[in-house]
């Protein structure tokens, strides 16, 4: 991945653009605003298709909470700002120095922003910089805008036999990628995967492409224990019916899984999984949790089980998906559940994820088109 520590905001340019603009808690507003120009080391993309991921959604909801309202470390910027970190699009324009792309190159935009001299950075490893923010969450626009301007250092190229549409999915998709790539899991192994959302989905489908032939799901909502069925899951847990603990030693000879990854962020979900996990079994946290969790360390200690952390992804996942989707180890198409327009993602897209996010997975702005 190139350095991004000289990179700076591209200025306006002339003319202007439509944007979805997040000002604050339950306001975005289509806005029009500057077109940014294209300097040194960046290109300027037309975004294609955004995904609608749950981090806006709590910012939505909530916020402003990861976007900043004080200047950012590294962009210097705070709300208002354009939405859309998950999104493909095709290169309009290149600047000086730039010889690996082109104009009419298919794109995805690995939206990390990092400074490149901290601790974590100096070591590789930029997505746990420790002043790191995101394209449009913290920064440098985002994908609901008609144009984009972005460092090559953000980019990889999409092959020609996977949709801009699939390339949407890469950055979801790539968490539960990375999750699972720096999890102990093995072939052979048996895996829990708790909460059957996107990122639990994208962790099965990352699951299966790396041999994994037994999947265990925990969730509540019917549809999306459908969903979580539909994409590979082997067996799935109620539990608000089942005892999680129980089922798991059913199915692992009285043993216990070897991996737990927690997509739900839930306590009572957390207990219960722990106790589910085998001896020197490993849970691996995904979710952001919305309030401190609670863990008691005698039950890893006399067990001899770690909990690990893990942050979004890291250098290569990006490229390793795109290979999987385009090498077929990767099939997420039914992940996108609604496909909508820019001037329509308040009404279709957030409220849906509102008030009907059991029937959604991953839900599709079309900003340039599609293929």
């Amino acid at each position: 991945m190139a350095s991004q520590e000289t990179y700076q905001p591209p200025p306006p340019g002339e003319g202007t653009m439509n944007a979805l603009r997040f000002h604050g808690q339950h306001d975005l507003r289509y806005e029009k605003i500057s077109i940014p120009q294209v300097k040194s080391g960046q290109v300027k993309i037309q975004p294609a298709w955004v995904g609608i991921c749950g981090t806006d959604l709590h910012e939505y909801l909530g916020g402003p909470n990861l976007c900043p309202t004080t200047p950012h470390p590294i962009t210097g910027e705070t709300v208002p700002l354009t939405f859309g970190h998950e999104f493909s699009g095709v290169i309009e324009e290149v600047g000086d120095g730039v010889t690996d792309y082109k104009p009419g190159d298919r794109v995805v935009i690995q939206p990390i922003i990092y400074d490149s001299t901290c601790g974590a950075c100096e070591e590789g490893l930029y997505n746990c910089c420790w002043q790191n923010g995101f394209v449009g969450l913290s920064g440098w626009g985002g994908g609901l805008a008609d144009h984009i301007v972005v460092p090559t250092s953000t980019l990889y190229h999409l092959p020609d036999n996977v949709p801009l549409e699939i390339g949407a999915l890469v950055e979801p998709l790539a968490v539960g990628w990375h999750a699972v790539k720096v999890s102990p899991f093995k072939k052979g192994d048996v895996a829990l995967i708790l909460g059957g959302g996107p990122i639990g989905i994208s962790t099965i489908l990352a699951l299966k492409a790396k041999g994994c032939d037994k999947i265990i799901v925990s969730e509540v909502s019917r549809r999306r224990q459908e969903f979580a069925k539909k994409f590979g899951a082997d067996y799935v847990i109620d539990p608000a019916k089942e005892d999680i603990v129980k089922r798991c030693r059913e199915l692992t000879d009285n043993k216990g899984v070897h991996v737990v990854y927690d997509c739900a962020g839930v306590q009572a979900a957390l207990n219960q999984a722990v106790h589910a996990t085998r001896a020197r079994g490993c849970i691996v946290n995904i979710a952001i949790w919305e309030k401190p969790c609670t863990i008691n360390t005698n039950d890893f200690n006399f067990k001899e089980r770690t909990y690990l952390g893990v942050a979004t992804y890291d250098v290569g996942d990006f490229q390793e998906v795109i290979d999987a989707l385009s090498k077929g180890s990767m099939k997420p198409h039914e992940m996108i559940t609604q496909k909508i327009k820019l001037t329509e993602v308040e009404e279709k897209g957030f409220k849906s994820l509102i008030h009907d996010k059991d029937n959604q997975v991953k839900i599709l702005v079309e900003v340039g088109g599609g293929d």
